[in-house]
């Protein structure tokens, strides 16, 4: 049977972090009081010295953990070939700063490293001997819009089982079993003077594999306001969703790399509270996970595309998972 701990990702106070609201300390008190047993950083968004670490806020972090009674357990690495503005970076280069990644990911006392899938297969292989070296075990994200046995996570998984390292495996998102709408672009939707009529059909074209210009072309020719566009594009990109009928495919495929999966991601973008995510299908999720073996952090991660912070969310999504995992 599985063993879940559950643990926050710092991300989740983004919008109070940007704002001032709170500094590094506040984020982790609040991550205690929400009911988390560890957290993780994204360093490019709370690393002062990134893609370093300083011995001063190293020894925060330990002050911090002496506090509240939690560390970091995760680090969110940053894996983007876009950083120079006239081409993508080479596999060399993406190797080269995942390695440094790895480096500050040890310093933390990180057992477990998110990377992205912009780290190409051919360089998350090369990647093990280093992985092994520090001790992190490095899992791709697999994010919306792909899925766990999408091709190119066939490929990972390939590199996975031919290097047959303990260090190299997955880290699923629970967004990429989206079966509905996201929630917070919908109210988002309303609030610019979308029409609730153009924001069903638009959901519509989505679930009925209608493509994206034709969608696009069909609710402008309905006078459909500008702004249904954006949460459109959403439905389209990074915050897609699938046909009900295609959630047991996608179970069967989280229960197949699980045994490669070294965390969990719990992405959600809103929670009433009843404590029901309106897209993502957590009940079904979370009882594959408790039928593996499953043995690490479900790391909970709220997006606030409300800009409303995430204090009571985060708050919110823990209380539900316990519930879940305790029925």
């Amino acid at each position: 049977m599985s063993e879940i701990n559950l643990g926050v990702t710092l991300f989740c106070y983004g919008t109070e972090y940007a704002r001032y609201e709170y500094d590094f300390a506040e984020c982790v008190k609040q991550a205690a009081l929400a009911g988390a047993t560890g957290y993780e950083i994204v360093g490019t968004q709370m690393l002062p010295d990134y893609p370093n670490v300083s011995d001063e806020f190293l020894g925060l972090i330990q002050s911090l953990k002496a506090e509240y009674g939690i560390g970091p357990v995760g680090y969110g690495a940053n894996n983007d070939k876009g950083m120079m503005h006239d081409r993508n970076l080479t596999d060399d280069e993406m190797l080269a700063d995942t390695i440094i990644d790895l480096k500050t990911a040890h310093q933390l006392g990180c057992k477990v490293m998110r990377a992205q899938y912009m780290l190409s297969p051919q360089a998350f292989e090369r990647l093990a001997p280093y992985a092994e070296l520090y001790d992190i075990r490095v899992g791709i994200e697999i994010h919306n819009p792909e899925s766990p046995l999408s091709p190119l996570m066939k490929e990972y998984l390939a590199v996975i089982k031919k290097t047959k390292s303990q260090h190299l495996g997955f880290i699923p998102d629970f967004g990429c079993f989206a079966i509905a709408p996201n929630q917070a672009q919908w109210i988002k939707a309303l609030e610019a003077g979308v029409s609730e009529e153009h924001l069903q059909q638009a959901a519509k074209m989505r679930y009925d594999g209608v493509p994206l210009k034709e969608a696009q072309a069909n609710l402008v020719a309905q006078g459909a306001h500008p702004a249904i566009q954006t949460v459109l594009q959403g439905m389209y990109g990074f915050v897609q969703f699938k046909p009900k009928a295609e959630l047991p495919r996608l179970l069967n495929e989280l229960e197949e790399i699980l045994p490669y999966s070294f965390e969990l991601h719990g992405k959600f973008h809103y929670l009433g509270e009843d404590l029901v995510e309106p897209s993502i299908p957590y009940k079904e999720i979370l009882a594959v996970v408790q039928d593996s073996d499953f043995s690490g952090y479900l790391i909970c991660e709220y997006e606030d595309e409300l800009y409303c912070g995430g204090t009571e969310f985060t708050k919110r999504q823990l209380q539900m998972v316990k519930q879940l995992i305790k029925s």
